[in-house]
């Protein structure tokens, strides 16, 4: 069985501790995911349904509003993993958070190490679920197939290799985003990046030259110096 990589995650973290906030946003960033931090829980809501974020980690006692009361009220309308992370944890304040819709409960105090471990959790099954749900995922006039791992632009088939496919693949999931090659390599090809390793290069290359051949005007798959490669939605 293949192993589901979690991506960079657009995470939403509602907590109104600034020196955990602070923590939270290092930690996570760190893990190369992007991170927004809200201090209110009305304002957490509302940017909870506004933006596309793939998790929410939910703190309970918030200003503003409750952190279960807009739980459930972001349940009515969004279905966003969320992570209770709470000082109250015992068994019943657990029960109440998940009947609530969360998907894990985190009592506070947590390691680093454990919130990093239930954050991946979730991820990858999220992950797992889109890529079964999306049997064609059509971006502009690009669609990808999953069911036989072919892509095709106005109704030419590129020719990817299974290797190509999942490259692009991972660049559609975050198009606009800068992705590193340590990243992508262990996304993609399952491996440590090594400095001298030109691999995935030559699938970036080789992707790109497909792009081209079957007739996009603009090379979307840019490279962003020193930091990786990006996919300009713009361009496709």
């Amino acid at each position: 069985m293949t192993a589901i990589s979690p991506c960079p995650a657009r995470l939403l973290v509602i907590e109104d501790d600034a020196v955990l906030c602070t923590h939270l946003q290092d930690f996570l960033t760190s893990r190369q995911h992007q991170v927004t931090v809200c201090r209110d829980g009305r304002a957490g809501l509302q940017q909870a349904l506004d933006q596309p974020f793939d998790l929410v980690l939910l703190d309970i006692l918030l200003p503003g509003m409750n952190g279960l009361d807009l739980l459930a009220e972001l349940r009515q309308r969004s279905g966003v993993p969320v992570i209770v992370l709470s000082a109250l944890g015992d068994e019943q304040d657990r029960i109440s958070g998940l009947m609530k819709g969360a998907d894990d409960y985190l009592p506070k105090p947590f390691s680093s190490a454990e919130l990093a471990v239930r954050v991946e959790a979730v991820l990858r099954r999220v992950t797992l679920e889109r890529r079964q749900s999306q049997g064609v995922a059509p971006v502009g006039a690009l669609v990808l197939r999953t069911e036989d791992e072919t892509a095709w632009y106005r109704e030419a088939d590129l020719g990817l290799t299974t290797t190509e496919f999942r490259l692009l693949q991972v660049f559609l999931e975050h198009r606009d985003q800068v992705l590193s090659k340590a990243f992508l390599y262990q996304a993609v090809l399952h491996r440590g990046y090594g400095r001298h390793d030109r691999s995935l290069d030559l699938h970036v290359s080789h992707l790109r030259r497909k792009l081209r051949d079957v007739g996009m005007a603009e090379q979307p798959l840019r490279t962003v110096w020193g930091q990786g490669y990006t996919l300009v939605s713009e361009a496709l």
